[in-house]
């Protein structure tokens, strides 16, 4: 095992768990938020077993799952963009839950975790079939055009995956106001595929052909 990939991942996976429950309880005002506590399962202990496996299964992955640095300026300003927009919708959720504002049945919650699980096994598979995956654009030396399973259906199958995950979670929060603030994913998610699939077209051999067998980015007839 590598013992200082080891503690960069757990650090990493740590600083996630503490500042989601900042974000969540703080607002709320109390630990006695169910559906808090429901999103904290399904998100971060699927994260822990998948981190494992990658530990043990795939190093190289995992080392490039947990680097964060962008080279691309508006690759900068999307991660900015999405921090600020977690950050806004944990937040709100919170004092959606502590002050009652357009608060969700608890079974709408429990049926969106379901669906958020969903949308991690298939971001698994993602991860499963590329493992050219960085979380930054990119492109890798020996890196080869990835055209089967997922990405023959759509060419971005990762970022469709989050987009489920990232509306998911507001209703497992049971927030309509974080979903709304949450639905500001889509041009930020928008705005990084454009600029990925430039970078891609002109430095990863065969990607413009790519985009002409695969017509969808994101979501299959619609964009």
């Amino acid at each position: 095992m590598n013992k200082g990939l080891f503690v960069k991942a757990i650090t990493r996976f740590s600083t996630g768990l503490l500042l989601v429950c900042l974000l969540l309880f703080l607002p709320a005002g109390t630990f006695r938020y169910p559906q808090a506590w429901l999103l904290m399962g399904i998100l971060f202990i699927p994260m822990f077993i998948a981190g494992l496996v990658m530990l043990k299964k795939n190093p190289e992955l995992l080392k490039k799952r947990l680097n964060v640095k962008e080279k691309e300026t508006e690759q900068k300003e999307v991660i900015l963009f999405s921090g600020i927009m977690f950050i806004a919708a944990f937040v709100s959720a919170g004092l959606s839950f502590r002050f009652g504002w357009l608060m969700l049945p608890f079974p709408v919650s429990i049926f969106f975790a379901v669906v958020f699980l969903a949308a991690y096994a298939l971001y698994a598979e993602v991860l499963r079939e590329n493992t050219y995956l960085s979380r930054t654009i990119e492109v890798q030396e020996d890196q080869t055009v990835i055209d089967t399973g997922l990405y023959g259906i759509v060419r971005h199958p990762m970022y469709m995956a989050t987009v489920f995950l990232f509306l998911a979670m507001p209703l497992v929060l049971g927030s309509v106001i974080s979903f709304v603030i949450m639905l500001s994913y889509i041009p930020i998610i928008v705005k990084r595929i454009r600029n990925e699939e430039e970078v891609l077209t002109k430095d990863l051999q065969g990607y413009e052909e790519y985009k002409k067998k695969v017509e969808y980015r994101l979501i299959p007839f619609i964009w």
